[in-house]
């Protein structure tokens, strides 16, 4: 935005208390340097808000100022402006009365524009001023993803029925739209939009008469709003991917799993394709992982005794450390940072994994290919003549899988994997159920630690709230004493958190340490019941008792506990 009289705006905030005269010193200073719009400048130094000075220049300017995230704009008011238009200009049209129509705009002062908006449209037009990135979320939410790249090329050739169907022998055609600038641009966007919104999967699935684009954020999936159009091009956008993650685009009958390496934002991505044959196409999945990311347990949101809990477990000699839970709940995660803690130039380590989800430098890591042979159980026999200190593997799912880990942490190796059991005590009934001796498990295991991702409370619009009597009975903590002292927290939903009022995730953990009264119940084949009374008795925390601490502490809410955990009362 271009605005010429900027000291008349300086002296508007300053006599608005907006700014001081120092601030507004040191901003035309720093523009003198840069260059650029003043308010720009003095919103970068964080003199002031963008919405603070976008106020002073409507009044200024004589316009109303709107925020449009505040806004339920009609979708027959949206119409009224293609796509393309739209995202040319950086416009979204917001009312129309009278033959006038109301558009929010960056820079009312742009007679050119408003010009070409009144010729192209038909309508007189009404300026109201509106913040960029405000207009951009706008463009998104109301036309959808891509919705101008998808309307050029509806509007740019005639779509062929070999890129919209599904079983047609002729792929030639699909692969020349995949390279399509058009098609290329689409898919660049649904990958960037995920990435901004901090999502970890792109769910990209194809019904009857449409096609949906889901995110996973926060580990909940959410709809994106896409413009309908996008089920023409649901053959082009699907070998777009293939040809990205280098599989055949030929083949529409089979699975296949690919792997592409994106740069987004300055950030290195890794995104693990997977397309699966429906009766209305490929469903395609794509998990988001971060190369960069650094794991460390005081990351993992562990309490303080169980951190160091788990700095004792993780440096014994040998061993088994099974870490438990469903798909999704962070096991990969907990491992990655258990290595990393123990990860010294003296220690050999190696990993047998499926996928190998993170590089970690200074590990051995291995793919499973059960294709050609290499199983866990064949790699964990040729990890062994590797002279390892310490071992990973990706996950215990058969009898000869667990029967050689066991007798790899007796041979004196440490060894962390996983298991899929809802709690701690659950692990030893799994291995028990697979065909392991009793005796070799209480020998050999360690601890259990089961664990759960809750989402954190935005910080942003973090309130503190009254909980229900219902919410407090299913919880199980009704009747805790002084409970009327204890702070409830939730988030109202922001900007920041896209109104979900939950920014990001930690976990929550039962660590069951397998000490000489535990060892005597598996030898004896007690339940996992029992197990688990004897684990609480001698101090361990499960799972909604983890969560709990945490809703204390104003991490997350009671919802969100009651989410991912098994009914208990707690005390």
């Amino acid at each position: 935005m271009v605005f010429k009289k900027e000291t008349l705006l300086g002296q508007a905030l300053i006599d608005k208390k907006l700014i001081s005269q120092q601030q507004l010193d040191a901003a035309l200073k720093e523009q003198k340097k840069t260059g650029g719009f003043l308010g720009n400048v003095l919103v970068g130094l964080g003199y002031i808000s963008q919405d603070g000075l976008l106020r002073v220049l409507a009044e200024q300017l004589g316009v109303e100022f709107v925020k449009l995230r505040h806004l339920n704009i009609n979708p027959a008011i949206i119409e009224k402006v293609p796509a393309k238009f739209a995202s040319h200009y950086k416009i979204i049209p917001i009312d129309l009365k009278d033959g006038v129509l109301t558009i929010a705009v960056t820079n009312p002062l742009d007679i050119h524009a408003m010009d070409d908006i009144k010729l192209i449209l038909g309508f007189d037009t009404k300026p109201v001023l509106a913040g960029e990135d405000d207009i951009v979320e706008a463009i998104r939410k109301y036309y959808g993803i891509g919705a101008e790249t998808l309307e050029k090329m509806m509007a740019g050739e005639e779509i062929r029925e070999e890129a919209a169907g599904f079983d047609v022998g002729k792929s030639e055609d699909a692969e020349d739209m995949a390279q399509d600038a058009s098609i290329i641009k689409f898919v660049n966007q649904i990958f960037l939009q995920a990435y901004r919104d901090r999502a970890t999967d792109i769910h990209i699935e194809p019904y009857e008469d449409e096609m949906k684009v889901r995110y996973r954020i926060d580990g909940i999936l959410y709809d994106t709003t896409i413009p309908p159009s996008i089920k023409h091009f649901q053959s082009a956008i699907n070998s777009r991917i293939k040809i990205m993650a280098n599989l055949n685009i030929a083949e529409r009958r089979l699975p296949q799993d690919g792997r592409i390496r994106l740069k987004l934002a300055g950030e290195d991505l890794d995104l693990r394709v997977s397309i699966l044959p429906t009766p209305f196409g490929e469903s395609v999945d794509i998990r988001i992982l971060s190369t960069g990311v650094k794991f460390s347990l005081e990351s993992l949101g562990l309490l303080k005794r169980d951190q160091v809990l788990m700095e004792e477990i993780i440096k014994k000699p040998h061993g088994i450390v099974f870490v438990t839970g469903p798909t999704g709940s962070g096991k990969t995660t907990t491992l990655y940072a258990c290595l990393n803690k123990i990860n010294i130039r003296q220690k050999k380590i190696i990993t047998i994994e499926d996928p190998i989800e993170y590089q970690i430098k200074g590990v051995t890591q291995i793919q499973v290919q059960p294709r050609i042979g290499l199983t866990f159980a064949q790699g964990l026999r040729s990890m062994l003549r590797h002279d390892p200190d310490i071992m990973m593997v990706g996950e215990v799912r058969d009898f000869e899988t667990a029967e050689i880990t066991i007798r790899v942490a007796l041979t004196g190796h440490l060894v962390f994997s996983t298991l899929h059991t809802n709690d701690a005590s659950g692990g030893v009934t799994r291995l028990l159920d697979m065909g392991i001796e009793p005796y070799l498990a209480a020998s050999s295991v360690e601890c259990f630690i089961a664990q759960r991702l809750v989402r954190v409370i935005c910080s942003q619009c973090k309130k503190e709230v009254k909980p229900s009597k219902e919410v407090l009975r299913e919880l199980g903590v009704e009747q805790i004493k002084d409970i009327s002292k204890i702070k409830f927290y939730e988030g109202q939903g922001c900007d920041e958190c896209k109104q979900t009022g939950y920014m990001g995730r930690t976990a929550i953990y039962e660590i069951l340490f397998i000490d000489t009264d535990i060892r005597d119940l598996i030898l004896a084949r007690q339940p996992a019941d029992k197990i688990k009374e004897k684990g609480i008795e001698k101090g361990m925390r499960t799972l909604r008792q983890d969560g709990w601490e945490k809703i204390k502490r104003g991490v997350t809410t009671p919802s969100e506990v009651l989410r991912v955990t098994e009914a208990e009362v707690i005390e």
